[in-house]
């Protein structure tokens, strides 16, 4: 028996998946690896790949309890997505179509982060790694604003 692979895929579903797709690819350069077309047109299942990191994704099929965040009124998981440039990466979100939540800025725990929303009513964090920060160096940064532990 092989070695188990051990990971943990995001698994997207969205109304208009394959408008979704394209988003994806504008936004965040994903490529599609693989499409499941049914019938009745929905995609029930699509494999896209993010900076190097697999992720899956689905139309809405409620007949069988599968809807996306527009469907419940928003989300509740946000996705980080780590990159080498978070301001190129940010900016070619918001051109293909994402909504600003916070701006990309420097945070106190050495990285530029900033958040938006898809079209989808996805939520992503696009961050990068601006500097080591030591876990003294970040208590003075925040203060008594968090208890770090």
């Amino acid at each position: 028996m092989a070695a188990a692979e051990h990971n943990l895929i995001c698994y997207l579903c969205v109304d208009g998946a394959a408008a979704a797709l394209d988003f994806y690819r504008r936004a965040f350069g994903a490529t599609e690896d693989q499409r499941w077309t049914g019938e009745d047109g929905r995609i029930g299942h699509a494999r896209m790949t993010v900076e190097g990191m697999p992720v899956y994704l689905a139309d809405e099929h409620p007949e069988i309890g599968v809807r996306g965040p527009h469907s419940y009124g928003g989300t509740a998981v946000s996705l980080v997505l780590t990159v080498a440039d978070a301001d190129a990466a940010f900016d070619a979100a918001v051109a293909a179509g994402a909504t600003v939540e916070r701006p990309v800025a420097d945070q106190p725990h050495g990285a530029r982060t900033g958040w938006l929303r898809d079209p989808f009513g996805h939520r992503w964090g696009i961050t990068s790694t601006t500097a080591e920060v030591s876990e003294e160096e970040l208590r003075g940064r925040v203060g008594d604003s968090y208890t770090i532990s």
